[in-house]
């Protein structure tokens, strides 16, 4: 049996991967509930390697490509692509991003409104990536959890995790020296009057906004720039800014009415980059920073790979010993 300790997104990818092979797994979880994970809560769900790109090694794009393919097996995945805008005084940033990620189109005033209506007249430009999704993290939490039980993962909730286990994927609670916290700030609103169906991100120098559709006239908007180590509840800047840089995008979004902000300290190595590492007897699966969704599948595929590896060595090992 191979014990997992978390019962977030890392930890049920991880879960799914090793009993797809045929492998036992337990998961220990001291949260009661997917909720209890708030940095796979409060995520925003956003599967897209190639913008990630701007500001990410190459490494985190390579790993992210087959992840909506993996999760579409799962949840339900809008595969409609995603865009980049800008304001006119900040094309500048348009074209930095533009040079700093693949896989995108420039399209112009008519043809981003024919993408996306709501934006008609807003923006002279944008980029189109029309490889990129996103999903509803929680309903896809939910749908992975349901996965891993339907396999027979034992999920034993309420309860700390032993001494010694074979997966760590707690995140900071790990405790791992190399690792740092990155707050994450995001608001979801309830605007059933605009109709944006794909992600879209506001480039501006100071506060990159993304902006995702859920269901039912709800999105969350987060800003990959709000970043601190401190615990506590969405500050009145942040929230200003974050609201402020909606209205931007969408006047019809300053009508919104908040229905609930969150904060998740999200665990990111020195280089941000999330990895599979050995301590030990006990693999860690952690740094997923704000890339959870994205990257999971791959780590956890990587972790998988290292348990059949083992076997196959064992198993050598004891026929050559006979």
């Amino acid at each position: 049996m191979i014990t997992i300790a978390g019962a977030g997104v890392a930890g049920l990818a991880c879960a799914l991967e090793l009993a797809k092979r045929g492998r036992s797994v337990t998961i220990y979880e001291t949260g009661n509930g997917p909720s209890d994970n708030k940095c796979s809560w409060f995520a925003g769900g956003m599967l897209a390697p190639y913008c990630e790109g701007e500001s990410a090694e190459d490494v985190v794009v390579q790993l992210g490509m087959g992840a909506v393919d993996w999760w579409d097996d799962i949840t339900p995945v809008n595969r409609s692509g995603s865009l980049a805008v800008a304001q006119p005084r900040d094309r500048a940033d348009l074209s930095r991003f533009a040079r700093r990620t693949t896989k995108h189109q420039l399209i112009n005033a008519d043809q981003l409104a024919e993408l996306e209506p709501a934006l008609t007249g807003r923006f002279t430009n944008g980029l189109f990536f029309k490889d990129e999704a996103h999903l509803n993290p929680r309903r896809a939490l939910i749908d992975l959890t349901d996965r891993v039980l339907a396999l027979g993962v034992d999920i034993r909730y309420g309860t700390p995790a032993p001494d010694h286990v074979d997966v760590d994927c707690r995140g900071l609670a790990a405790d791992q020296p190399d690792m740092r916290p990155v707050r994450g700030e995001m608001a979801i609103l309830y605007a059933p009057d605009v109709t944006i169906t794909r992600t879209v991100r506001l480039l501006h120098p100071r506060i990159p906004l993304y902006l995702v559709p859920r269901a039912g006239g709800q999105y969350m908007v987060g800003a990959t720039m709000i970043e601190s180590d401190r615990t506590g509840a969405i500050t009145v800047r942040s929230l200003l800014e974050l609201l402020g840089a909606a209205f931007a995008l969408h006047p019809g979004l300053g009508e919104a009415e908040v229905i609930e902000t969150g904060v998740g300290l999200r665990p990111a190595y020195r280089d941000n980059i999330p990895r599979v590492t050995r301590h030990g007897d006990t693999f860690h699966v952690n740094g997923l920073y704000r890339h959870g969704f994205l990257l999971a599948p791959a780590l956890a595929a990587q972790l998988a790979a290292h348990f059949i590896q083992e076997n196959a060595d064992e198993h050598h090992s004891e026929r050559c010993s006979a």
